[in-house]
């Protein structure tokens, strides 16, 4: 499991581009909280070779799966959340894991950290009113 700034990382795959080339279908790791993208770390020295060896041979896009053959329960499989999963879900459970850490935080009084994880929840909970406002205003129509 990874994290950033105290929530855990969603695994998804998505496009990066080195110089001008393009690689598709990167297992990345997503913080939903400040949106830090990051190469997922079992194949981030692939990625390098790939995106460096494409980029020398001037190709405009390539893909990561036709290179590198990891299966995404391999990838993925120690990720709390999936991007595939609906983004109120996600928010929830990033709440739950930040207020279990604030509760230890407390226990072990650690301001600094306290503070830290107030202010993750207050974005996931503007994130949650946000869905949840978008969600009912889906549904009126």
């Amino acid at each position: 499991m990874s994290f950033c700034c105290g929530a855990s990382m969603v695994g998804t795959k998505g496009t990066l581009k080195h110089y001008r080339t393009q690689v598709h279908n990167v297992p990345l790791l997503f913080c939903p909280v400040c949106h830090r993208v990051e190469v997922h770390y079992k194949v981030e020295n692939e990625y390098e070779i790939l995106a460096e060896y494409a980029h020398d041979d001037g190709a405009a896009e390539v893909d990561f799966q036709d290179f590198v053959m990891e299966d995404e329960e391999s990838i993925f499989g120690n990720c709390v959340n999936y991007e595939s999963e609906d983004p109120l879900d996600i928010v929830q459970s990033q709440i739950d894991m930040s207020l279990d850490l604030l509760t230890v935080a407390k226990q072990i009084e650690d301001e600094k950290w306290e503070r830290e994880l107030k202010k993750r929840l207050a974005v996931m909970s503007q994130r949650r009113t946000k869905l949840i406002h978008n969600k009912s205003k889906g549904s009126t129509r």
